[in-house]
C-alpha cells in the first residue's frame, strides 16, 4: 500500500457514506459550520477497525498519508489521521512528534481536532518524555490560533500529574494577552483544571492578570468557584 492509495481508500469511503443530515446535526458545534461529510458513527468505527487490522498499514506510511488527509479540510479525514496514529503509540518517538507538529500548518483548523490531538496524542508525547515544555515553546506565538490553543490545552493532563505548577504558569504567561477567543477558552480551561488541583497558586496567577487579560479566560477559569470567590477576579479598572 502506498500513501496515496491509503488516502484514496479513506476519501472514497467518506464520499460514499456522506450524509447531509448528520452534517446539519453537528454544524451547531462549529461557529463556521461543520466541515464534514456526515458519516454514521458505526460505519466510521468499522472502517477505522478495518484499517488498523491491515498489515500493510505502518507508522511511516500513515505519516506520509496524513498530510493528504488533513489538507482536504474535511472533518472525518483529519480524524482518520489522528485515530490511526494512536494505533502506533508504542512506536512514538521525536520524529513522530515532528510530523504531527507540521499538521497545524497543513490544516488543523478547528477546536475539536486540536483538543483531540492535545488530550490523546500530545499527552502521550509528554508521558513518554519525548517532549518537554521547551519543545512546544514556539507554539505559543504560532500563526495558527489553534496551534496556540494546543500549546496550553496540551498541558492539562501533564499538569494534573505534577506537584509543581510554577513552570506551567510561567509557560502560559506570554499567552495571557493573546487576541483570539479559541486561545482564551483554552487558557481558561487549563486554569480551571489547575485551580481544582492547587487553588492558592492558581488564584495568585489569576490575580496577576485579572486587569489585563480577556474576561473569557476568567469566565472559564472561575467556573467552579462560588459567587463570592469569583468576585476577587473582577476587573478593578
Amino acid at each position: 500500500m502506498r500513501p496515496d492509495e491509503l488516502f484514496h481508500d479513506i476519501h472514497m469511503f467518506c464520499v460514499s457514506n456522506a450524509d447531509e443530515s448528520i452534517v446539519k446535526k453537528y454544524s451547531r458545534y462549529f461557529k463556521t459550520g461543520y466541515p464534514g461529510y456526515g458519516i454514521a458513527g458505526e460505519l466510521y468505527e468499522e472502517k477505522v477497525k478495518s484499517l488498523k487490522a491491515d498489515p500493510e498499514l505502518t507508522l511511516s506510511l500513515l505519516l506520509e498519508a496524513a498530510p493528504l488527509l488533513i489538507r482536504t479540510g474535511k472533518y472525518e479525514e483529519t480524524t482518520f489521521a489522528i485515530r490511526l496514529l494512536l494505533g502506533f503509540s508504542k512506536q512514538f518517538e521525536k520524529s513522530t512528534f515532528d510530523h504531527v507538529a507540521k499538521w497545524f500548518d497543513i490544516g488543523i483548523t478547528n477546536w475539536a481536532h486540536t483538543d483531540y490531538l492535545c488530550g490523546e496524542v500530545m499527552n502521550l508525547f509528554f508521558k513518554k518524555n519525548i517532549i518537554t515544555l521547551d519543545t512546544i515553546g514556539s507554539w505559543r506565538i504560532g500563526n495558527n490560533k489553534f496551534q496556540r490553543r494546543a500549546a496550553v490545552v496540551s498541558l492539562i493532563k501533564p499538569m494534573k500529574l505534577s506537584s509543581e505548577f510554577g513552570p506551567y504558569f510561567e509557560f502560559i504567561s506570554p499567552m495571557m494577552m493573546d487576541p483570539e477567543r479559541e486561545v482564551h477558552q483554552g487558557l481558561g480551561w487549563f486554569l480551571r483544571e489547575a485551580w481544582k488541583k492547587q487553588n492558592e497558586p492558581t488564584e495568585a496567577f489569576l490575580l496577576k492578570w485579572k486587569d489585563q487579560s480577556a474576561r473569557l479566560i476568567f469566565q472559564y477559569a472561575t467556573e467552579k468557584m462560588t459567587a463570592e470567590q469569583k468576585t476577587r477576579f473582577k476587573r478593578t479598572k
